[in-house]
């Protein structure tokens, strides 16, 4: 098991992102829900943070590309607007133990 952080390291709502030999992801935090993504855009395969750990946009509520501006849906990681829309986020599996977000 990998430990990423506790979930109320991440403001509400928040992201984080991450290095480690799952490569390189971002965590997502919307209400009572926690996001695991690959940070890659699927446009270009690049990351998606504008600055270190920010990952949303300026309304925080949803996940945009520092590249293009492409905005994703933190539910579920589709493009809704930009150069690849109908295209996702890649999900990564992830279990929440006594606050604390871990990948398996």
């Amino acid at each position: 098991m990998i430990k990423l952080c506790a979930v109320d390291e991440l403001t509400n709502p928040g992201s984080k992102g991450f290095h480690n030999e799952k490569g390189h992801l971002f965590v997502v935090r919307q209400d009572d829900n926690v996001y695991v993504y690959e940070n890659s855009c699927p446009h270009l395969g690049i990351n998606l943070e504008w600055h270190e750990e920010q990952f949303l946009d300026s309304e925080q509520r949803l996940i945009q590309c520092s590249n293009h501006g492409a905005l994703f849906l933190i539910h579920n990681g589709e493009c809704i607007a930009g150069p690849c829309p109908g295209e996702k986020l890649n999900p990564i599996p992830h279990e929440i133990r006594e606050g604390v977000i871990y990948l398996p």
